[in-house]
């Protein structure tokens, strides 16, 4: 009983304290007044001129409110710790923007006044429910009242409390700082209240029976919306309250066979109910609250229930969706944050290229013909990379509504399809309409990147898990069944997937648009998603369900698909309102939907066939158009048949390519996409930006040379390709390629300078270099794999092995001289001089032990002898050759295979040979390298007389 009456005395002071508020209202209206009327008029009038900031303006609301008006007891729009102004009105700042008040940043400072107007608000509280609670308790423990008396006292109790928390609110409480708006003590009270009778009503449900689970659900839930609905009065904190009292309503009146469709039709509406609050208040983190306990749910009856029915779930997440886009946030934040078209300045060190002019206006309209030789006059800001612009999407507000409202929906749907059974309703559809309207909703607002990706996401994994996981669990039909090309024959997967892929493609155009001019990344965006999703979708069905070779389905929905997006660009390119790395992501989808519907309705030979002759499509109108990203659909079609190629070398089938050497169908599956690839490069030569051409170069001089390749491989291999290891003259072949590849793409390079032509030539002599080094002198050497090279003193396998490629690393380092770097053309030198001397040293091999020239044969008295001898002339070769040609490598090789020689002698021919041909090789060598001694000697002694006198320095 003492705590009863002190609650009243509070009570009494706190409406003594109201009066004595008053009239200091009044006293600081008339000092106000007296302070206004002694100011100078000059300067009044210079002040009343001068825009307020916003502690002034804060200041004079407060200082002019009436006594009878809204105290700040009652938490009016904004109000709260995580309110903020309203939007409608963009002029009107944040409240997030608003500098704090002095006496705001005072309480935030002060232990004191955190504690005695915060804390101990909270805790009281907290205090008076517990209180209520254990009042009851109390009354049951001592046997003092019956059960009806005592909830009927704690009852009224609870009513005690939400009158008094309406009685302060309505102007009993002094005004506070804003800093302890969370504080205030009618919320506190009413909270208190909304506790107490709901503690009351569960009691008299759960513990005495006195009423049945309907009238304590309507109570409870009565309870729990009425402290949603006084929220409004009495801020975010209450509403809370009520929401999480709204969830926990059906989780206390549970009964043996519940409504499913009456329990999420109830949970819809508390969400609804939260939204709505929220929208009239702006608030932020109860629409948060509202979506994860709406999705708790969801979560929990997957995961409780054998039998599932997803259609009430779904459409609960539908509501979700739904409200988060016309109700809160709604539209509001459409206009909070103004959108512009970006664009990307020029480099102001260089001019600037057709493609930088095209990209800096934003549309993909027509490119200019040349681009202008002058930067210009003042260059802008550095472009914001694509890292910052998509953390900028991903970013815009509202954050926390968004982000919150995606990641619901995300693992709601995917515990509903994960955990799915067999039921009227196939899963897949409540998937499409689900997913269909997060998708809507990232169409149709600003902040829509995240609810965009996250439905993409998710239909990908949903419909993936559906054919993949769940195929017998959901009754799926057979491959045979479902593939069979009748449109009647479709399975529900099907038809859910493709129509779930074409409402991204519809949302996606719809927001090009409509908004796409207006905001290029996000327009970038949804052009992605409008190729990606249905490709990708599409992709899955007919690899699982689908007819290979001849799927009208399939084909014909990659046709639709593939049209629509290049009907769009059409008619946005007329108009000049299409961004353009969003015109470039269309065009780009559209070949990947032509080139699914070619691979549903064709195979083979002809899949690849076509998607080369599709790419060539692209770049033929490129003469019409000058649509930027249309040279790109040739490169994505080299990777698409170069993917092929990988997948299946023979094209057509081991069995069934023929093993006729060059005309077969290894021709026409690697000749005529590089013969396409080769024109496409003609064709655009004066396409402005380089970027295209240069790709198509490397990827036409590539597939050139692995179509010559595989042609060489196929005719020396008997007209069957194997996964084995070449042979040294199949290897050999494919060097000269090499070598021939390098100096062509040289020669392309001199006549029309390009930087693909240039790194292409030096990539494919380093890699010739390469084979050198690994493969010719160890792997495939005939010393080592003691491989038969033939009968024939020349002709025979050491010529393709090793004299042919030194021949021409020779030739292609002498044409490169004074055209590629010095290294580089060293680098061939010395790889065509190893190369000859690995030529030259196996013939003297071949010469003493015959076609079989193993390691394991030993060395001869005669063949080590001969190798000096050999060697010795090679190095006098090479030192005439390098003086002829004034070639400082070649004569560096020369001192180097002398100096090998020198090294032999001593160190060999000393300790193997014996009688004459130890005596000889010794005469020999120093024969020779007197000889070589001369022959520098005349050299200095020529260049001593032309050198110029010492004085003269011209």
């Amino acid at each position: 009983m003492l705590e009863l009456l002190l609650l009243v005395f509070v009570f009494a002071l706190l409406v003594w304290h109201r009066k004595l508020s008053t009239r200091l209202q009044a006293l600081e209206l008339t000092v106000a007044e007296l302070r206004g009327r002694l100011e100078d008029v000059p300067v009044a009038a210079a002040a009343a001129a001068e825009p307020r900031d916003a502690t002034e303006a804060l200041d004079g609301t407060l200082a002019q409110t009436p006594a009878g008006g809204t105290e700040a007891g009652a938490l009016g729009p904004g109000d709260g710790p995580s309110a903020e102004p309203a939007l409608d009105d963009p002029a009107k700042p944040q409240a997030a923007d608003e500098p704090p008040l002095p006496e705001q940043r005072a309480a935030r400072e002060s232990f004191e006044s955190r504690f005695g107007a915060r804390w101990s608000v909270w805790v009281g509280g907290l205090a008076l429910a517990l209180g209520g609670i254990f009042l009851v308790r109390y009354s049951i423990d001592a046997g003092l009242l019956g059960p009806a008396a005592r909830l009927t006292l704690a009852a009224l109790f609870g009513i005690v409390l939400a009158s008094c928390g309406e009685i302060l609110r309505r102007g009993a409480m002094p005004r506070l700082p804003k800093a302890y708006s969370g504080a205030m003590i009618p919320g506190i009270l009413t909270a208190a209240a909304s506790v107490t009778l709901m503690a009351t009503i569960f009691t008299a449900y759960g513990v005495y029976g006195f009423i049945g689970p309907t009238t304590a659900f309507l109570g409870l839930a009565g309870i729990a919306l009425a402290t949603l609905l006084l929220s409004l009065l009495h801020g975010q904190g209450l509403a809370g309250l009520g929401l999480a009292a709204s969830l926990l309503t059906p989780a206390l009146v549970a009964t043996d066979a519940p409504d499913i469709a009456f329990l999420f039709g109830y949970l819809s509406l508390v969400w609804l109910a939260a939204a709505a609050a929220a929208r009239i208040r702006r608030w932020h983190v109860l629409p948060v609250l509202a979506n994860i306990g709406l999705t708790l749910w969801v979560i929990a009856y997957a995961v409780n229930t054998p039998f599932l029915d997803p259609v009430p779930p779904g459409v609960a997440l539908m509501v979700l969706v739904a409200g988060t886009a016309f109700l809160w946030p709604g539209r509001a934040f459409e206009t909070a944050e103004g959108t512009r078209l970006e664009t990307v300045p020029l480099d102001p060190t260089k001019a600037p290229s057709a493609e930088d002019l095209v990209q800096a206006a934003g549309t993909s309209a027509d490119l200019p013909s040349e681009p202008p030789s002058e930067p210009p006059a003042e260059p802008s800001a550095a472009a914001p990379s694509g890292w910052r612009r998509l953390r900028s999407l991903l970013t815009r507000r509202p954050r926390a509504i968004v982000w919150s409202a995606s990641a619901c929906v995300f693992f709601g749907l995917l515990c509903l399809v994960v955990l799915a059974t067999p039921g009227p309703t196939h899963p897949v559809m409540m998937l499409t309409a689900v997913t269909g309207t997060l998708a809507a909703l990232g169409a149709g607002r600003r902040a829509g990147a995240i609810p965009a990706v996250t439905s993409a996401v998710t239909a990908i994994l949903g419909i993936g898990i559906i054919l993949l996981i769940q195929p017998i669990a959901l009754s799926t039909p057979p491959v045979s069944e479902a593939g069979s090309g009748s449109f009647l024959a479709v399975s529900p997967s099907v038809l859910g997937a493709l129509t779930l892929g074409a409402i991204f493609t519809v949302c996606g155009l719809i927001f090009l648009r409509r908004k796409g001019p207006e905001d290029p990344d996000l327009a970038a965006l949804w052009a992605l998603l409008a190729a990606l999703v249905p490709v990708t979708l599409a992709a899955l069905t007919f690899l699982t369900e689908g007819k290979l070779g001849r799927d009208w389905l399939h084909g014909l929905y990659g046709l639709a698909i593939g049209s629509a997006l290049i009907l769009s660009v059409e008619l946005a390119s007329r108009k000049g309102r299409l961004p353009a790395l969003a015109g470039d992501l269309l065009i780009a989808g559209s070949f990947a939907a032509f080139t699914f519907s070619l691979h549903a309705l064709t195979h083979g030979l002809t899949t690849t066939l076509a998607v080369a002759a599709l790419g060539f499509a692209y770049v033929l109108a490129a003469s019409i158009r000058s649509w930027r990203g249309l040279p790109f659909a040739m490169v994505l079609a080299a990777v698409v048949v170069g993917a092929r190629i990988a997948w299946e070398p023979t094209i057509v089938g081991p069995e069934a390519l023929a093993k006729t050497p060059v005309f077969n169908a290894l021709l026409a599956g690697y000749g005529i996409p590089a013969a396409l690839l080769i024109l496409s490069c003609w064709l655009l030569r004066h396409w402005p930006g380089r970027r295209a051409l240069n790709a198509l170069q490397g990827l036409a001089a590539l597939s050139g040379l692995l179509t010559l390749s595989i042609l060489v491989r196929h005719a020396m291999n008997g007209g069957v390709l194997t996964e084995h290891v070449p042979t040294l003259g199949e290897q050999s072949i494919h060097t000269l390629l090499l070598v021939g590849a390098s100096g062509l793409l040289m020669t392309l390079d001199l006549k029309s300078p390009s930087m693909t032509f240039r790194y292409g030539s030096m990539l494919a002599g380093v890699i010739a270099t390469i084979n050198i080094l690994f493969v010719h002198l160890f792997m495939l050497n005939p010393f080592f794999t003691n491989e038969p090279i033939g009968t024939w003193p020349l002709v025979n396998l050491l010529l393709p092995g090793y004299l042919l490629p030194a021949l021409g690393f020779a030739g292609l380092a002498l044409y490169a001289r004074d055209k590629r770097p010095q290294l580089y053309v060293v680098m061939l030198a010395l790889s065509g001089a190893v190369l000859a001397f690995a030529w030259a040293t196996l013939s003297v091999r071949w010469f003493w032990h015959g076609s079989m020239i193993g390691d394991w044969k030993g060395f001869l008295q005669g063949e080590t002898y001969t190798y000096s001898v050999v060697w010795l002339l090679i190095g006098v070769g090479l030192l005439a050759l390098g003086s002829r040609l004034d070639a400082r490598t070649l004569r560096l090789a020369s001192a180097g295979l002398v100096l090998i020689s020198v090294c032999k002698v001593f160190l060999i021919d000393m300790s193997n040979l014996e009688g004459i041909l130890r005596a000889l090789s010794f005469i020999g060598l120093g024969g020779v390298l007197i000889g070589i001694g001369m022959f520098y000697q005349r050299i200095l002694a020529r260049s001593n007389r032309v050198s110029p006198p010492a004085g003269d320095t011209a």
